[in-house]
């Protein structure tokens, strides 16, 4: 018994040191501005995303209210398709749980905007209110 506790302890011990969280920056330099992720130049793929199931419509849909079970499989399904595209980012509204906004990104790499209003109405750029929001 003594010997699987220290085993458990050592593993646990283990993955904590070697986990890391991406180091994101942006850099500004001579050539302009980029986002790097992990020292690599990162291109945002991204795309808005919602699962809206046949027969709802985006106010009625709820579907992080159904079981895990039913979110997990539209997730896979959406997400693996999203994949397939290359596209590395969603822009997802409210209510999305963390632990889905995790699953997304563990299982397939893809980071998760979450703002319904994310610079639809503008946004304060440097200090200075910009009302049309130029991508």
């Amino acid at each position: 018994m003594k010997n699987k506790f220290l085993s458990l302890l050592l593993f646990f011990s283990t993955c904590a040191l070697m986990a890391q969280a991406n180091k994101v920056e942006i850099v500004k330099n001579e050539s302009g501005t980029r986002l790097v992720v992990d020292g690599k130049d990162f291109m945002i793929n991204g795309v808005n995303w919602d699962y809206v199931p046949i027969g709802t419509d985006v106010t009625n849909a709820n579907f992080y209210e159904q079981s895990d079970e039913i979110i997990k499989a539209g997730l896979d399904t959406e997400m693996g398709l999203l994949k397939n595209m290359n596209v590395n980012a969603v822009r997802q509204y409210v209510g999305v749980p963390a632990k889905w906004v995790t699953y997304i990104y563990e299982k397939y790499g893809i980071y998760t905007l979450l703002n319904s209003q994310f610079g639809r109405y503008g946004l304060t750029i440097d200090g200075v209110w910009t009302p049309i929001t130029d991508y």
